[in-house]
């Protein structure tokens, strides 16, 4: 690194947030920071908008996309620009640079965000809505925010992504729901146009667009309940499945707390593994499952709750899970009783992670006993009845009583 910038708090990277508007819409300090910059990153369109400022070596992302950012780092100490769409720190480059910049070195001049190019348009607040980035990834995500009455801004991936997006909300039961497309938002080819999901008939969307919705639901909408314990129709499954009433004791047993990832030993439908992502979007869960027709109806199930990027382990355990990243939580559902599940469990978890186990058969249930014995932790008995007819009356069907072990590692 030149001398120049021992320093280690030599600001060297500036990353400039550019609208469609090009450099009409840029400060004086963001036009500086790009025709001073000895190399000025960024994707076609960002070197394109900026082009009559840029003095130095214009340097294109490499294709695939390099998220170590090493053409950046080498120059590390030499004047560099990068271009970014509007606020770089909202699911923009910014985030990336900074896993291997330090923001001591690096100063950032954003310009507003697509979400709030589209609020200002709609007159909308954004703090009361939900806002979601769909660039790059599955559209199934949207589907936990497909609430009665709510308001989404949904950024795109491209110009088919709008339909794509119609056909679903009207598939699960919105179909009409307003749908405002705000394309190429600050440029000169700015344009807005308004349909519904169920009648979507808009065409040559610009690749560049916002998704804005205002929901509206049928009476047989497929609506996520924002509380643990979803219905279990919601879920395919083949009876293999954590019921709804035990699904919730067992999430607050779980206790999901920000960015901890699940181990689910025996997933049967998912349902545990899904509804601890639901919790908060920062959760992992990796659902192990030796069944592969079960494997699959996993996948199927963490799509339509809208939680794609459950990963879904096949095999039986304790084998499948080696080499797994070490788990913050674990769930024992299926499969417990095989040998070394639970040794391998308990070695795998880190210290002060937390173990659920749930038995229904006795045999399931004596080794919940052992562990207890042994380990301690918190043991409960889960009853549940249900009224059923009775003849010509009513009266209570108790469901298979379930014993749960709950424990947390030294």
């Amino acid at each position: 690194m030149p001398a120049e910038f021992d320093a280690p708090t030599q600001k060297w990277l500036t990353v400039v947030g550019i609208g469609e508007d090009g450099v009409a819409g840029l400060g004086d300090e963001a036009k500086r920071a790009i025709s001073g910059a000895a190399h000025v990153f960024g994707g076609k369109r960002h070197l394109t908008l900026a082009a009559e400022l840029i003095r130095g070596a214009a340097r294109l992302w490499p294709t695939p996309f390099d998220s170590e950012m090493r053409d950046v780092v080498a120059l590390r100490g030499q004047k560099i620009c990068v271009l970014a769409s509007g606020d770089p720190f909202l699911h923009g480059v910014g985030v990336t640079l900074s896993r291997v910049v330090p923001s001591t070195e690096m100063r950032v001049l954003p310009a507003p965000s697509a979400f709030s190019l589209a609020a200002s348009r709609l007159g909308w607040a954004l703090q009361d809505i939900e806002t979601v980035s769909l660039h790059g990834h599955a559209i199934d995500l949207i589907r936990p925010l497909l609430q009665p009455s709510g308001r989404v801004i949904a950024l795109t991936s491209d110009g088919e992504a709008p339909a794509q997006i119609a056909a679903l909300i009207a598939d699960s039961g919105f179909g009409a729901s307003r749908l405002t497309v705000l394309e190429a938002l600050g440029g000169e080819n700015e344009r807005i146009r308004v349909t519904t999901a169920g009648g979507f008939d808009l065409e040559n969307i610009n690749p560049l667009n916002v998704l804005a919705l205002e929901l509206e639901s049928s009476p047989q909408a497929r609506t996520l309940p924002l509380a643990s314990g979803l219905a279990d129709d919601l879920f395919e499954h083949d009876g293999q499945i954590t019921k709804r009433d035990i699904r919730a004791m067992t999430l607050s047993a779980l206790a999901p707390r920000r960015g901890e990832l699940l181990w689910d030993i025996g997933a049967g439908s998912g349902s545990i593994s899904i509804e601890w992502m639901l919790c908060h979007p920062s959760l992992r869960a990796i659902a192990i499952e030796h069944n592969a027709e079960r494997a699959d109806r996993i996948e199927r199930n963490a799509s339509a709750c809208g939680v794609p990027g459950l990963k879904v382990v096949r095999g039986a355990a304790p084998d499948a899970l080696t080499r797994l990243p070490t788990p913050d939580v674990i769930f024992i559902g299926g499969g417990g009783s095989n040998a070394g599940v639970f040794d391998t469990a308990i070695a795998a978890l880190r210290s002060g992670g937390r173990l659920v186990a749930n038995a229904v058969t006795l045999e399931m249930e004596t080794l919940l006993l052992a562990r207890h014995a042994a380990l301690g932790g918190e043991l409960l008995r889960l009853q549940v009845s249900r009224a059923a007819p009775v003849g010509t009356m009513t009266g209570w069907r108790p469901a298979m009583p379930v014993t749960q072990w709950s424990w947390v590692k030294p």
